[in-house]
């Protein structure tokens, strides 16, 4: 491992807005010095790219194996919140994903998740305390308060999260906030009590707001959520309150580009060079305080080299002094991981995702949308054969349901529209946040089929159609697998592949279908429980008698 080195190039200044010809030396894993001189490098150097919020578990890699596939788009540092991993299997969850990336030279810092459970609407697998998250405070890898998405609790100062926050305070940790769509005295309010930042604003208008409140704007580009091309037009005048973050990313995705593209986006549409790294690079840093080189003399060496400022193309990444990445090719070996979980429910029978009739007319229909975590709520009239509501192929209005994968219930059904399945069914235990079992199909017989593929393996990604079955297993915690990132990566891209020749028409189907349960993004969404409005917090029924 090579640490004492020299590199030479084109030098990017970021405080200084300077970019001059010099040399870094780097000794025992930090910069002992950077000397201006004429070079023949003609690459650039820059501090390492920092993804400013991340649930790492949405790749479904361990983190070892996200860190792999991360460094060669130049990402140093993450900023994860281990909620996903903290909803099945409370701290010790947490605890888990702070020993794991401590396997690799890669830079994770984490927050204490404070919505465990997320709401009280959906069966978790573990709850995650006031007292555990002083105790996880006192872990310097634990860097702020995760996501404060009990936005009603802030507004309302409920006790218990209203301690959540005090905690953080105690400790000198920022708290994160998720409040899409909270704007006016409601988003001032919910600064005032000491939330920092929002990754979840869909609207400039709506950043605007919260940035006049003092909140830091995180803008968003994900496998399923994309905000870029609606915030990114902040940046000019507020680059210093910007950061980048994935949120979430599949595997596939993450071998494609990290951060790096968004660098790559915001400098083709003419932003300033400066503005744009000190949003990838810096904002991070200062804002989570962060153990992070940022190319000074005495920092860790952190940095990345890049061939030009036009294409901006990463060549090499280097961690405290370490050369991680080059050319594309990870130097980061794979590392064996332990595999924990907590799943515990029976196979099910097609019958168990009957939905009778009644007397109704109408159903409530889960609207998706590509691209976006929200959804909104539509009528249809339903396809009923023998007393019960089938799936309508013809009118893209498909069966979608939600099985605890905690204890033996009875699942929950609903509909959902542009998913655009013509045959078979795909699922997942990938269900933000709780982890359920969710699928989405268009005959109760596959449904049930790759439900039980899910159960049969404790976790995982399946799709059932055309005669082929196809499953991704996913063991650890039912959300990840521990396998080489890049086989996980090929393994799914093959799933979604199938899903997709199974007639969806979503660009990441599984990625959307994992948001179909999350509860605290409005409109109407599907627990374990039943239907949920997020706009009122309250169960709604399916079918309804509208007609008088």
């Amino acid at each position: 491992m090579q640490t004492d080195h020299t590199v030479s190039g084109h030098i990017i200044d970021i405080p200084n807005k300077e970019v001059y010809q010099g040399t870094v030396h780097v000794s025992n894993g930090r910069i002992s010095k950077i000397v201006r001189e004429a070079t023949d490098s003609s690459h650039y150097i820059l501090p390492g790219f920092v993804d400013a919020h991340v649930h790492v578990e949405s790749s479904m890699l361990v983190p070892c194996e996200f860190a792999r596939l991360a460094v060669p788009h130049g990402t140093v540092a993450t900023v994860s919140d281990p909620h996903e991993i903290g909803n099945v299997l409370g701290i010790k969850g947490v605890e888990y994903m702070v020993e794991n990336g401590k396997k690799v030279p890669f830079k994770f810092y984490f927050g204490a998740p404070s919505c465990v459970p997320a709401t009280p609407f959906e069966t978790a697998g573990a709850e995650i305390t006031a007292a555990d998250i002083e105790k996880l405070f006192q872990r310097q890898e634990i860097k702020y308060l995760a996501e404060m998405m009990n936005w009603p609790g802030v507004l309302n100062r409920d006790p218990d999260v209203m301690e959540k926050i005090a905690l953080a305070k105690k400790y000198a940790k920022a708290v994160d906030g998720h409040a899409p769509g909270l704007m006016g005295e409601q988003a001032a309010k919910y600064a005032a009590a000491g939330i920092t930042t929002d990754h979840e604003c869909f609207t400039a208008e709506e950043a605007l707001d919260k940035l006049a409140v003092g909140m830091k704007i995180l803008i968003r580009e994900g496998s399923a959520a994309k905000n870029f091309e609606a915030l990114i037009p902040l940046l000019p005048k507020h680059y210093r309150n910007i950061m980048f973050c994935s949120d979430d990313k599949h595997p596939d995705n993450l071998v494609e580009g990290h951060i790096n593209l968004l660098v790559k986006r915001a400098l083709a549409k003419g932003n300033d060079l400066f503005h744009v790294l000190q949003a990838a690079c810096v904002n991070p840093v200062e804002h989570y305080k962060l153990e992070v080189g940022l190319l000074r003399e005495g920092d860790a060496a952190d940095f990345i080299l890049v061939d030009n400022l036009e294409s901006f193309n990463v060549l090499a990444t280097y961690i405290n002094g370490e050369l991680v990445a080059e050319n594309g090719t990870s130097n980061i070996q794979f590392t064996p991981s332990e595999e924990i979980n907590n799943f515990e429910t029976d196979v099910k029978v097609a019958q168990q995702f009957e939905v009778p009739v009644g007397d109704a007319d109408k159903i409530r229909v889960i609207e998706a949308f590509d691209g976006q975590l929200i959804t909104k709520q539509v009528w249809a009239t339903p396809r009923v054969e023998n007393g019960f509501i089938l799936s309508d192929v013809a009118q893209d209005v498909l069966k979608i349901t939600v099985v605890n994968r905690y204890q033996n219930t009875i699942p929950a059904v609903a509909f959902i529209k542009n998913v655009g399945l013509k045959q078979g069914a795909i699922a997942s235990s990938v269900g933000h946040d709780s982890h359920n079992i969710i699928a989405v199909g268009v005959d109760d017989e596959s449904i049930a089929r790759a439900v039980n593929l899910i159960i049969g393996a404790k976790g995982g990604v399946a799709a059932v159609g055309m005669g082929r079955e196809e499953l991704l297993p996913l063991p650890v915690a039912g959300i990840m697998s521990a396998q080489d990132g890049y086989k996980v990566a090929e393994a799914y891209a093959a799933i979604d592949s199938m899903s997709k020749e199974m007639g969806s028409s979503l660009e990441s189907p599984f990625m959307t279908l994992s948001f179909m349960a999350l509860l605290v993004i409005p409109s109407l969404k599907l627990s374990d429980q039943g239907l949920f409005n997020g706009d009122t917090f309250k169960f709604v029924p399916v079918a309804e008698k509208v007609k008088s």
